[in-house]
C-alpha cells in the first residue's frame, strides 16, 4: 500500500461514515485541525499516539497506522489545477513581492517560516456572501550572515 492508497481508504471510511472533518478531528485530537486534516489526507505525519487514535478510529491495520506516523513526500504539482488551490497559489504570485518587501522591511533579512508555523481560517459573515478569514503565523527566521568580520551582524535582522 503507497501513502495515496491510505488517504484514498481514509476518504473512503469518512465518506462511508458520513463523517465531518471536524467529527474526526475531535475524535483524534492533539494538534491543530489543520495538521491532523493535513496527514489524514498524506501531507503530515500523525505522532505516535494521534497515529493510534486514527488507526482506532478508522478500523486501520498496524502497518497502515505507522503509515500515518511516517513523514510523507509533501506537496503536488504546481501549479495546483484545483481551483481553491490555485487561487491561493495566485495570492501568493500577485501579491508575494509585497509581502516580502514589507515583511523584509518590518522585520529584516529572512523569511517566515512553514514549519515553525500556524494556521487558521473562520467564516466571516457577510450580507454580499460570507467570507474566508485565513490567519497565518509563522517564526521570522533571518539569514546568517557566515564569515561575518567583526562589526558586521551575524543575522539579517532589521537593523535600526
Amino acid at each position: 500500500m503507497t501513502r495515496a492508497d491510505l488517504t484514498e481508504k481514509l476518504l473512503d471510511i469518512k465518506r462511508e461514515n458520513g463523517w465531518t472533518w471536524k467529527h474526526i478531528v475531535d475524535a483524534i485530537g492533539g494538534m491543530s485541525p489543520v495538521l491532523v486534516v493535513g496527514a489524514l489526507l498524506g501531507q503530515m505525519k500523525l505522532v505516535k499516539p494521534l497515529a493510534a487514535k486514527a488507526a482506532a478510529l478508522f478500523g486501520l491495520t498496524p502497518a497502515e497506522e505507522r503509515m500515518l506516523n511516517e513523514v510523507p513526500m509533501r506537496g503536488t504539482a504546481m501549479p495546483p489545477t484545483d481551483p481553491l488551490l490555485y487561487r491561493l497559489y495566485e495570492m501568493v504570485m500577485v501579491n508575494g513581492p509585497a509581502w516580502k518587501a514589507l515583511i523584509e522591511e518590518e522585520f529584516g533579512d529572512g523569511i517566515m517560516s512553514a514549519i515553525d508555523f500556524d494556521m487558521a481560517f473562520e467564516r466571516e459573515p457577510n450580507p454580499r456572501g460570507d467570507r474566508v478569514r485565513m490567519t497565518l503565523s509563522g517564526k521570522f527566521l533571518p539569514y546568517r550572515y557566515y564569515g561575518n568580520e567583526q562589526g558586521i551582524p551575524e543575522y539579517g535582522y532589521k537593523e535600526e
